[in-house]
């Protein structure tokens, strides 16, 4: 299994939908309620004015853009906010810091698993007990 496969549209995507209001309106209720960071900057992130477009890919995947860039992306459950989204509003998901021992693993595509996190160097943020999605931050290298 190749990680960083090219991605070809032709191959790939299977149709683009450009959405009804009521649609967009319902999707962008949904995310607010999963991602509540999000409302601050809703205007920002979600535009009312502009067109959102719906990419149907392979293997049930969904891809939420607007203006051509991928913002969230689901595969049959909740949307969920792509890295590029994440790196611009990195507040938008609660973190959970990993120790600078488990960097290697987590990149050769590990589970992280709990002496990951409960060590020295990793910070482990209380979230909610429903909260299905968070990020996971490296502790810093010169820390």
């Amino acid at each position: 299994m190749a990680w960083f496969k090219k991605f070809d549209d032709k191959e790939n995507i299977s149709g683009v939908t450009q959405m009804k209001s009521s649609v967009i309106r319902k999707i962008t209720s949904d995310i607010l309620s999963n991602y509540p960071a999000i409302a601050e900057y809703q205007d920002i992130i979600l535009p009312k004015k502009e067109q959102m477009k719906l990419v149907k890919c392979h293997d049930h995947i969904e891809i939420l853009t607007i203006k051509g860039e991928p913002l969230f992306f689901k595969q049959r459950g909740d949307f969920m906010p792509t890295l590029r989204l994440l790196h611009k509003f990195p507040f938008i998901l609660p973190p959970q810091q990993v120790d600078k021992g488990a960097v290697r693993f987590v990149l050769s595509g590990a589970n992280i698993m709990c002496p990951g996190l409960t060590s020295k160097g990793a910070i482990l943020t209380p979230a909610e007990k429903e909260t299905v999605v968070v990020s996971f931050i490296v502790q810093s290298i010169s820390g």
